[in-house]
């Protein structure tokens, strides 16, 4: 009869493996790459050495693989918000919104997908890009919407959403770096909203 572990067992081992997730995204989004190390981590997480490498081989696979779990998380949590609406102003208000509400609940998420490992692991650079070109999708798709509808004028959407993208990420790096990033939350929101209506010439009204 082959082993089986119990639900209990698993439990365990999903708890310590979750544990060890959390703890690395704090410990790589303050030390960055190079300074962080597998001690850091388990301590981080109070768990064995040994169960680190239970999980993972190496440092740089678990960042990779962190890497392609906070990118997914983010990305469903935006692509959610944009589909809970049908019309390009609230579209963009919701995704707006959960981005920022991301950044400023969990900073070390956005810290690690929009700086963290640049340039620091070869693996690392294919999983990047397909991130990035999974957000500029996010912001792509409103957009032909509103195009094929008539909401706004026939332009490229592809390359709106790629500037869109590009500064949104950088909108959000400069409100981490304030103070007090949550006081300033709800003007980031309706400020770059408005910046996105305006550079596609919406003609509705704002939310």
């Amino acid at each position: 009869m082959a082993y089986r572990s119990s639900d209990k067992t698993r439990q365990k081992k999903d708890a310590k493996r979750t544990a060890m997730m959390q703890a690395a995204v704090q410990v790589f989004a303050e030390s960055g790459y190079h300074a962080a190390t597998v001690r850091d981590i388990v301590k981080a997480s109070d768990v064995a050495i040994g169960t680190f490498y239970f999980y993972f081989p190496d440092k740089e696979t678990l960042f990779v693989h962190l890497y392609e779990e906070t990118a997914d998380f983010l990305l469903q949590t935006i692509d959610q918000a944009i589909r809970s609406r049908s019309e390009l102003a609230q579209q963009f208000s919701r995704g707006i919104q959960a981005y920022v509400n991301i950044a400023v609940f969990e900073p070390a998420v956005v810290r690690l997908l929009l700086v963290g490992g640049v340039g620091a692991i070869p693996s690392l650079e294919i999983k990047r890009s397909n991130f990035r070109e999974r957000m500029v999708r996010l912001w792509q798709r409103p957009l032909d919407q509103a195009i094929d509808t008539g909401t706004i004028p026939n332009q490229n959407g592809r390359r709106v959403a790629e500037a869109f993208a590009g500064a949104f990420d950088e909108v959000i790096l400069q409100l981490l770096a304030m103070p007090e990033p949550d006081m300033e939350a709800a003007a980031v929101v309706q400020e770059l909203t408005l910046f996105s209506l305006r550079a596609v010439a919406y003609k509705g009204t704002p939310p």
